[in-house]
């Protein structure tokens, strides 16, 4: 069994800054910015202009990444 099950990190100025900023924001701007991004992607698909529908589409996951960063910023704190 390892020595220290839970090890304390201290977290940088910068990450501290940016949990703080973050922590302000409602969640539901990420889901709906994942699902916005993929709503224009399809519209952009059956307008044709398939190059910028997959730009746009691949834009989904990095915002809903995002959303679970803040998700879990609010829950565990940066304590």
């Amino acid at each position: 069994m390892p020595k220290n099950m839970n090890p304390q990190h201290d977290e940088g100025p910068v990450a501290e800054a940016i949990e703080q900023q973050t922590a302000k924001l409602p969640s539901d701007i990420f889901l709906w910015g994942g699902l916005g991004a993929l709503a224009t992607a399809a519209v952009s698909f059956a307008n044709g202009k398939r190059h910028e529908a997959l730009l746009i589409g691949q834009w989904a996951a990095p915002i809903l990444i995002l959303g679970l960063y803040n998700k879990l910023v609010k829950l565990e704190g940066s304590d």
